[in-house]
């Protein structure tokens, strides 16, 4: 969104047409206002050359694109929250089904997809399905956006093929910080896994993952040496999905809150 945002305006005008669609939304939570004003600033431009509005590119096709601002609240990254908080409504997942193909966005069917799935669409469509799939592994073709923090030398975000180690991934991002060994990683962000230095030749695919029992979920990777205290860590996770909890269902709304009292008296009994 910030150094490519043309890439998806373009994809999501493919999109809008293969499903016969007239307008798309892009959904940017409130802490990124760079890629918000780019994104703005695209659409402006993409208006003025026919590429959006009536009639694009002569075509006889009608598509608009509108950003929408979140408030950054992590259950919106469940669809159908995501869906409530455009309406204006309390971002709060609705049942299921009826699915958001069925009854989406403001009741209607509604495609929706991550910003990194989207652009890969124009790189497909250029290449073709069978020229892009000799990019990773055979059930996990393509690229891979990965954002490397903690105590890494070059923390940032990093494409990269499927298929690439976590020891190659991290070696691209300058290796660990400090002089001192990995104490853990954690794969995927919050609600990922964490692995160990054991671990560092596990490729980076869907399927490699799932068989270490981890997920590559967001595509966090973040390393922390020997100096950090992990149950400090852990009990910041636990902090964090309880105050990221919507409410609305009891197992999440109690049970998180429970897990981290857990966690409390785990840590005071150890130390």
């Amino acid at each position: 969104m910030e150094e490519d945002p043309f890439a998806l305006i373009e994809a999501l005008t493919i999109a809008g047409y293969t499903t016969g669609s007239a307008r798309g939304y892009i959904y940017v939570r409130n802490e990124y206002p760079l890629a918000t004003s780019r994104l703005q600033h695209a659409i402006e431009q993409a208006h003025r050359r026919g590429f959006l509005g009536a009639n694009v590119m002569d075509s006889g096709f009608t598509f608009d694109i509108e950003i929408r601002r979140g408030g950054g609240a992590y259950i919106c990254g469940e669809e159908t929250a995501l869906f409530n908080s455009i309406e204006g409504y309390r971002g709060e997942p609705r049942n299921k089904p009826p699915f958001p193909t069925i009854s989406g966005l403001f009741r209607k069917p509604t495609l929706v997809n991550n910003v990194e799935t989207f652009c890969n669409i124009p790189l497909i469509l250029n290449a073709g399905g069978s020229a892009y799939a000799q990019v990773g592994t055979t059930d996990s073709t393509g690229t891979r956006l990965f954002c490397l923090a903690g105590h890494i030398a070059k923390p940032g975000v990093y494409e990269a093929p499927f298929g690439i180690t976590l020891r190659e991934l991290i070696a691209l991002a300058g290796g660990v910080t400090g002089g001192n060994d990995i104490q853990a990683i954690l794969l995927g962000g919050a609600a990922g896994t964490f692995v160990t230095a054991e671990d560092l030749d596990l490729r980076l695919t869907f399927e490699d993952t799932r068989a270490a029992g981890a997920s590559l979920g967001s595509g966090v990777v973040m390393l922390f040496n020997e100096t950090v205290n992990m149950p400090d860590i852990l009990l910041r996770i636990a902090a964090f999905f309880r105050d990221e909890s919507c409410g609305k269902c009891v197992p999440c709304r109690v049970g998180t809150v429970r897990q981290q009292e857990a966690l409390q008296r785990l840590i005071h009994n150890h130390r």
